[in-house]
């Protein structure tokens, strides 16, 4: 069997290094006449060495057997440009199997693919498959919204990380056969990364031992918060960021806030002219010679390890970030959600997380209700770290089902 994994973007590297890390576990056990063949095929949607190269470090993930090359561009361009060079790969590996994974650009893109592209005249085609489907916000202004949605109807196989997705899935006419409830490979990533992001440096780094002039394990953990945005509404609307910048400038006195901050955020502080917002507000922090300094701090896009140990470790999370809020839920931290709406209920429900909208007085509501909360939550059914395997036994059942009805794509 031949499986093609694809990863476009930031997030898609912890959905799919667990599967690829089974997929070695599975051919462990298998003769070297049944191994399983995967192929890594990167997009290229996230291109750089902070959005890309040192996530494959640090997940162990090995280098792409395929760089398609795309790099940005409007949705249109970028989309179509994977289409057209995805469709050259799939016809030169023919394989048995496509993996998409979240609900990125590169996923609906691969995925329209697979489902259009036929291998001869009888009509036989890869099998399709969407891991982290039937997530809903029910907000179409969303762009993952569309490809969440699109992809999970064009695809064969369909991998549901909480019971919503099962539901949304079902309310939509799509048929049980196809839906598989197997837990959240993110999870899966951050359970088997968990130990090794305590080797990083980066409380340090920021200084946020408290103690004093000795950095190291031997003082303790000051308290901190962290902010990360990046999704078109809040920071493409300078008037919805400067709400946000206002909603956590009361939490910026207290204790520093650190901000890694995303390109294209970085690109929209520039073009509104926030930088200077941004200054006032770590100016209203107050520095302090046996702790950390207050304020926001603003650093470059962090690793996977390094900003795993800053979560681990926070006070609060403050995010527009989908995978942050299920982290968050897993590792017991309270996050406070900066939009309106999640497609990740189960984090509200059952775990961690609260909704703050945008507006800033919202924002410093849910500030001050975590803030004030005891811990709670617990950590949703089936994030266990065995989500990969129950999607590489799938995929294996699958397989010898087609084959037992002679569709196989090679």
């Amino acid at each position: 069997m031949k499986i093609i994994i694809v990863v476009g973007a930031r997030p898609n590297f912890m959905k799919v290094a667990p599967i690829i890390a089974a997929l070695k576990a599975e051919n462990a056990q298998r003769p070297s006449e049944e191994q399983i063949q995967h192929v890594l095929v990167h997009t290229g949607q996230h291109y750089d060495d902070s959005m890309s190269g040192s996530f494959f470090r640090d997940l162990g993930l090995p280098k792409p057997d395929v760089h398609l090359g795309v790099g940005s561009g409007s949705h249109a361009v970028q989309t179509a440009e994977i289409m057209r060079k995805f469709e050259e790969v799939l016809l030169g590996e023919r394989p048995d199997v496509v993996v998409v994974a979240g609900d990125v650009n590169s996923t609906l893109a691969c995925s329209l693919v697979a489902a259009k592209t036929a291998f001869d005249s009888a009509g036989t085609r890869a099998l399709s498959v969407h891991v982290e489907a039937g997530l809903r916000s029910f907000d179409r202004s969303m762009p993952e919204e569309i490809n969440r949605v699109l992809t999970d109807h064009l695809c064969d196989l369909l991998f549901v990380t909480e019971e919503s997705g099962l539901q949304n899935l079902r309310k939509e006419g799509i048929s049980d056969r196809k839906i598989h409830f197997v837990g959240n490979t993110m999870i899966d990533s951050l359970l088997a990364c968990r130990e090794r992001a305590e080797a990083s440096t980066i409380l340090d780094q920021l200084a946020l031992r408290t103690g004093t002039e000795n950095a190291g394990a031997g003082n303790s953990i000051g308290r901190y918060a962290l902010l990360t945005l990046h999704r078109p509404a809040n920071v493409d609307d300078r008037d919805a960021f400067m709400n946000i910048l206002a909603g956590v400038e009361g939490l910026a006195a207290e204790c520093p806030i650190i901000f890694p901050v995303h390109p294209r955020t970085r690109r929209r502080i520039e073009d509104f002219s926030l930088r200077s917002q941004l200054e006032m507000v770590r100016g209203k922090g107050t520095n302090h010679a046996h702790g950390p300094q207050r304020g926001i701090v603003t650093t470059d896009p962090l690793g996977y390890l390094d900003f795993l140990c800053l979560m681990k470790h926070a006070t609060l999370v403050l995010t527009d970030s989908g995978g942050i809020q299920e982290e968050t839920t897993c590792l017991g931290i309270p996050c406070v959600t900066l939009r309106d709406n999640t497609e990740r209920p189960v984090t509200v429900e059952n775990g961690t997380n609260i909704l703050a909208g945008r507006t800033t007085e919202g924002i410093r509501d849910a500030i001050r209700r975590q803030m004030a909360r005891k811990p709670s939550g617990c950590v949703p059914e089936k994030w266990d770290g065995r989500a990969a395997t129950r999607i590489v036994d799938v995929l294996i059942r699958a397989r010898e089902t087609r084959a037992s009805a002679g569709v196989l794509a090679r």
